[in-house]
Parts: structure tokens; C-alpha cells; sequence
């Protein structure tokens, strides 16, 4: 749905306008909501009903905001806000500035606490570019909050990163327990951490530093039929540690595109 806001935005083509108008109501109105308003994060084969997702925020709430910049509907970016201040208070660990993949008010707990790669790099890539969208002033409450959040969480971020530039799916967790490596995380690190410090939102040689070692991890990694290997597959909210372990490294479509997107910002900042 961004991409077709985005498409819309360019071209005007209007068989887009009806999928993005209908697609906008439903998220707004009809989109299960857990206590206090939050979007519950469906997926195919689930309700997932009272549960909130970081994934949500990158999957849902983005392409939200930029329909409503797009068809003038300022509700929608106020309710996208709204999620992304909802998700960040239930979601982010205050000990390490990471996130936890969910969180359930069906028992109030963050499942298996689980400091998912994936799930802490859709933090990282989307808080830069809802900033980015919405370009509200230096002193805008939202702005500096979100600001702060993305600084805490890359530093967070930095102190972890293994010696080859990638992280562990688990990125607390030890080596030795099973936490493997794993490349999509990385791009996606990459990515947030590239664009804040374009776009000034962050400032330190520590970021950039870390974030070009982890570009070259993800080249390393990228096959010579141009896959990005070692993605861990399709990973539901998991109620233990062991769950995560034992998700199966592959090349998936959006570990792709995540490399798509960390190439992309690497050739703006740097070529």
C-alpha cells in the first residue's frame, strides 16, 4: 500500500485511488484493535487479537500516515502517530534501548521478552522515514520523542554487533545458546542508521562506523545469483527464547528488499 500511495503521488493514476481510499478506511475503522486503541497485528493465518507487533508500526502505520498526507485526511496521521507512541511504550525496553518483538494485554507481558533482530530493524528503518514524511518542526514533541527513541536504540545497537558487522537474532542472547547470526536485521540496521544521519535526526562517527561495517557484512552475504542469504524465515511472536533459535535461515523476499533499501541508502550517502 506505500508503494501504491507512492506510485499514486507520481503517476495520478487513478485505478490506484480506490484500493489505497479502501484500504485507508479499513486500517482506520475496521482493523481489530487491542485495549486502548491499538492495532492488532493480523497476519494471514491470525487475528493475533490484543497483541501488539513492532512489525505493525513499518507494515500498517507508515502506509496509513502517507495515505493521509496524500488524500488530505489529517485523522490519519494523527491515529498513525498515536500507534507509534501506543507501540513504543509497550514495546521498547527501557535496560537495554532495544525492543521487544510484542506485547499482549491478554496477561500484560512481552511474550518470551524476546530482543528480536528483525523485528528491533523495522524500528530502526521506520522511525526515520515517518519523520521523514511527516517533516514536522525541530520542536515538535512527537518529532524529538521518536528522535530520541531511534538514538537509544542505535546506540543500544552498536554495544552488540558482532566483530563481522551482522547481529544475532536474538541480539542479547549469546552465540553459544543458539542466538545465530543473521543478515536481514543488519540491512535494516543499516538502512535507519544511514538515513537518520542524512536526514540529521542522529550524529556520531560511532553510527556511521557501524553501520558501513554492516553493509559489508550484508554484501558478504548477498549470493552470486544476487541473493541475500542467511535471512531467518517467516517468524510469528514466540512465547519462548527456543522459538527464535530455531527459526530456519534462507533468502526471503523482504530480506531483499531490506538489502535493496541498505545498498540504496549507502549509494545516496556515500557514491
Amino acid at each position: 500500500m506505500l508503494t501504491l500511495a507512492y506510485l499514486y503521488e507520481k503517476t495520478g493514476s487513478q485505478p490506484c485511488l480506490p484500493w489505497l481510499e479502501s484500504w485507508a478506511d479499513w486500517a482506520m475503522y475496521e482493523l481489530p484493535r487491542t485495549k486502548f486503541g491499538g492495532m492488532s497485528h493480523m497476519t494471514y493465518d491470525n487475528l493475533n487479537a490484543q497483541e501488539l507487533w513492532d512489525d505493525t508500526l513499518m507494515m500498517t502505520v507508515l502506509p496509513l500516515a502517507k495515505i493521509g498526507k496524500l488524500l488530505n485526511r489529517p485523522h490519519y496521521i494523527e491515529e498513525a502517530k498515536r500507534q507509534f507512541l501506543l507501540h513504543i511504550k509497550y514495546l521498547f525496553d527501557t535496560k537495554t534501548g532495544l525492543f521487544y518483538h510484542g506485547w499482549t494485554f491478554d496477561g500484560n507481558h512481552n511474550f518470551a521478552s524476546a530482543l528480536w533482530a528483525r523485528g528491533n530493524s523495522w524500528l530502526t528503518i521506520v522511525i526515520p522515514e515517518i519523520l521523514e514524511l511527516l517533516d514536522l518542526p525541530p520542536n515538535d514533541a512527537f518529532r524529538i520523542h521518536l528522535i530520541n527513541t531511534l538514538e537509544a536504540q542505535c546506540r543500544a545497537l552498536i554495544q552488540y554487533q558482532e566483530p563481522d558487522g551482522l547481529w544475532r537474532t536474538l541480539i542479547d542472547q549469546p552465540l553459544n545458546e543458539g542466538s545465530y547470526i543473521e543478515s536481514s536485521a543488519a540491512a535494516g540496521f543499516a538502512f535507519g542508521m544511514l538515513k537518520a544521519l542524512r536526514l540529521r535526526y542522529i550524529a556520531g562517527d560511532e553510527f556511521r562506523q557501524s553501520a558501513m561495517r554492516a553493509v559489508k557484512a550484508v554484501l558478504a552475504k548477498v549470493s552470486e545469483q544476487g541473493e541475500l542469504m542467511d535471512v531467518s524465515f517467516g517468524t510469528a511472536m514466540g512465547h519462548t527464547l527456543q522459538h527464535y533459535k530455531d527459526i530456519d535461515r534462507t533468502s526471503m523476499p523482504y530480506g531483499q528488499a531490506m538489502a535493496i533499501m541498505a545498498l540504496g541508502e549507502f549509494l545516496r550517502v556515500f557514491i
